[in-house]
C-alpha cells in the first residue's frame, strides 16, 4: 500500500529538505554557506542586480546575512569548490559534478546546437583559442579580443571570439573558472580540473541517476516532472534512473491528495532520508531562481502560488512588479515584495507589497525583520515602502512600529 501525505505535510517536507525551519546562527560564515550550496546542489546565476544577483540569495534566505565573498571564494578560482555549467540554466556547481555532465556535453557535440554548427566552422579559431589559453592562463573573452574580431548578428554584440568560446564551454573544451564584473573567464579543463575529474566519465545512466538521487534529496518530496526539472533532464532517462533508486529503497513511492494527472494521482516520491517535521518556522524572501520556486508547476501545485517574473514585461502590464520576490512564512507563500537596492541612497525600496488571500494577519509583523536583515546585508540604511500593493500599509505601519 503506497503511503499517503497531506498536502500541508508535502509542504513541510519540501522546505525542510530545502533548509528551512533551521535556526539561522547570529553570523553565517563558510560552513553554512558551504552547507547551502551542498544541500541544494547547485545555484542558479542571473545578471539582474536590482536588489542581489540570484545565486547570492539562496544562502541569505536560509542562513541570514553572510559575507557574499565567501561564496566568491567557494566559485571563484583554480581551486575553488564550485564550477559554473549549464546545469539547470547557467549554475554553479560542485566540481565533482563535472564529469557527470558528459552525457549534456555529448548531446552539444552531437547536435551542433541551435547555434547552427558555429564550432565546427570555425575550428581554426577555436584551435587558435585553446592555444591562447595554453599559453597565457584563464582569460575572459575581452582579454582576447581585438580590433579584427567584427561585432554582427543577433548575438548582442557577441564578437566571434565570444560565441566561440560559449560554444566551447557548453562542450567542455573550455570551462569557466570564476566571473569578473559577471564576464566569464575561460580555463583550459586541465588547467582548472584535477586530474581525477578529467578521466574517463561515468555512463550516462549511471550520471543521470546520481544527479536525480542529489535532486530528490534537495527537494525531500518530487514527481517525475520535478525530477527531471531540477537539471533539466529528458524524461526517459530519469524514469530509468527514478526505477533504479526506488528498487534500491531510496525513493519511496506516495500519494498527495489533490497532486492529480488527468484524473490519476500523480506518481510522487519521497527521499528515504527526509525530514516529515510536524511544524516549521520560517520568514524569508526568496529569489526568482530559487529551487522552491524555479519551476512554476511544482510552485503551483505544493503552494497554490502562481508565479511569473516581470522583467521582461513591459511595465504598464505589469502586476506585481519589476522584480518581485515571493514571501515564505513559516510553511507558505503567502506574498511578494518588489524590491530594489538603491545603493547611491542607501535605501532599499520596496516598490510593491502584496498578500496571497489566506495570508496570516501578521504578515508583515513577520516579514519586517527580514526586510531590516535584507537592507543591513546589502549596506543599505533605510527601508522605504512605496504604496503600492495591497500588504504595503501595513508593512509600512509595522515599520515604524517597530
Amino acid at each position: 500500500m503506497v503511503d499517503s501525505v497531506s498536502p500541508a505535510l508535502a509542504r513541510r517536507i519540501s522546505l525542510s529538505a530545502q533548509g528551512f525551519g533551521r535556526i539561522a546562527p547570529d553570523t553565517a560564515g563558510l560552513r553554512q554557506v558551504r552547507g547551502v550550496v551542498e544541500r541544494l546542489g547547485l545555484l542558479q546565476i542571473d545578471s539582474v542586480n536590482v536588489f542581489e544577483r540570484s545565486h547570492y540569495l539562496p544562502a541569505f534566505s536560509r542562513v541570514g546575512a553572510y559575507d557574499r565573498a565567501l561564496l566568491d571564494r567557494l566559485a571563484h578560482g583554480r581551486h575553488g569548490r564550485l564550477l559554473e555549467y549549464w546545469a539547470h540554466e547557467a549554475a554553479f556547481i560542485p566540481r565533482e559534478l563535472w564529469p557527470h555532465f558528459e552525457f549534456r556535453r555529448e548531446e552539444y557535440r552531437r547536435r551542433g546546437s541551435e547555434w547552427g554548427g558555429w564550432l565546427v566552422e570555425n575550428r581554426t579559431l577555436a584551435d587558435w583559442l585553446r592555444h591562447e589559453l595554453a599559453a597565457n592562463g584563464p582569460m575572459p573573452a575581452s582579454a582576447i579580443e581585438h580590433d579584427a574580431n567584427e561585432r554582427r548578428g543577433p548575438w548582442w554584440g557577441w564578437s566571434d571570439v565570444k560565441r566561440t568560446l560559449e560554444w566551447m564551454f557548453r562542450v567542455g573544451e573550455v570551462v569557466c573558472i570564476e566571473r569578473r564584473r559577471f564576464e566569464r573567464v575561460y580555463a583550459l579543463p586541465e588547467q582548472a580540473l584535477p586530474p581525477a575529474l578529467l578521466g574517463e566519465p561515468p555512463a550516462e545512466a549511471d550520471a543521470v541517476r546520481e544527479l536525480i538521487r542529489r535532486a530528490a534529496s534537495a527537494l525531500g518530496i518530487a514527481t517525475e516532472a520535478d525530477l527531471a526539472d531540477y537539471w533539466r533532464m529528458k524524461r526517459p532517462g530519469v524514469r530509468a534512473a527514478i526505477r533504479d533508486l526506488e528498487d534500491a529503497g531510496e525513493l519511496l513511492p506516495v500519494e498527495v491528495p489533490g497532486w492529480t494527472t488527468g484524473r490519476r494521482p500523480t506518481p510522487t516520491w519521497v527521499h528515504r532520508d527526509a525530514r516529515r517535521p510536524r511544524r516549521l518556522e520560517a520568514a524569508a524572501v526568496l529569489s526568482p531562481f530559487d529551487p522552491v520556486v524555479w519551476f512554476r508547476p511544482r510552485t503551483e501545485r505544493i503552494f497554490d502560488f502562481h508565479y511569473r517574473i516581470e522583467i521582461y514585461t513591459p511595465e504598464p502590464e505589469r502586476k506585481f512588479g519589476y522584480y518581485t520576490l515571493p514571501v515564505l512564512v513559516d510553511d507558505d507563500l503567502v506574498g511578494r515584495v518588489d524590491l530594489k537596492s538603491d545603493r547611491k541612497s542607501r535605501v532599499l525600496r520596496v516598490q510593491s507589497a502584496w498578500s496571497e488571500a489566506g495570508a496570516p494577519a501578521d504578515t508583515a509583523a513577520r516579514l519586517v525583520p527580514v526586510l531590516r536583515r535584507a537592507a543591513s546585508w546589502q549596506g543599505l540604511d533605510e527601508i522605504e515602502v512605496v504604496d503600492r500593493g495591497d500588504l504595503a500599509p501595513a508593512l509600512r505601519a509595522e515599520l515604524v512600529a517597530s
